[in-house]
């Protein structure tokens, strides 16, 4: 499960120290799920992450979240704990692993009625869902980011917002494609077409912050 963009920070390793171990920690089971995950090696989001999204959710108090990605839910649960009980959860994944991982632990968290586990590739599901989402974490095949987005934005309610993680690569999206291992090729090019059309879109307002492995954050105009 190892995740080799995750130990490349993108920013000064003391302050990347700061932000991930200084911070306000999480408390009692989620605190001990977070340890669980991290000891494992689990690809989810850090704690720098964790407490910008405890934030954000707490300011935007969302009804209806939507997330691709839902690896075993950490997330998830972590946004469920952290919005009113009753803000609905729908996450998609399409990994047997992950999704029996994930499905165990929201039982665990007895967060079975908050959170709808999707099971197959959100290229096919994507179009099947039903506006509007005030919160959109985006979390899985980064080369497909581009392809989800218009969807996204459709599924997205007039003030909501779009999260999209891990977008730089541990730096090297920035860095020209002849220096990029082939089989990262999709993901470096993909990636830079997001940039493109994120940024270029006068419907669109985003910022990039670099948390993590960076996020690109989306609301509509």
């Amino acid at each position: 499960m190892r995740n080799e963009m995750m130990h490349r920070p993108v920013i000064d390793e003391n302050i990347l120290n700061f932000l991930r171990h200084q911070q306000q920690p999480l408390t009692g089971p989620l605190k001990q799920f977070e340890d669980e995950v991290h000891a494992q090696g689990v690809p989810v989001i850090p704690h720098e992450t964790v407490n910008f999204f405890r934030v954000l959710l707490r300011i935007l108090e969302p009804q209806a979240i939507l997330e691709i990605g839902t690896a075993v839910g950490f997330s998830a649960i972590m946004m469920a704990l952290s919005t009113p009980d009753t803000t609905k959860i729908t996450t998609i994944d399409r990994y047997d692993e992950m999704i029996q991982a994930a499905q165990a632990n929201f039982k665990r968290f007895e967060l079975t009625q908050r959170i709808e586990l999707l099971q197959g590739d959100a290229v096919d599901i994507l179009p099947t869902l039903k506006p509007t989402y005030d919160f959109i974490f985006m979390d899985s095949a980064k080369s497909k980011y581009v392809t989800f987005l218009p969807r996204c934005l459709e599924l997205l309610s007039k003030r909501g917002i779009l999260l999209i993680d891990d977008i730089f690569q541990g730096g090297t999206v920035l860095q020209p494609l002849s220096t990029i291992k082939h089989r990262n090729h999709g993901i470096h090019k993909n990636l830079n077409k997001l940039f493109a059309t994120v940024f270029n879109d006068p419907t669109l307002i985003s910022s990039v912050l670099p948390l993590g492995d960076g996020l690109l954050l989306v609301t509509k105009k």
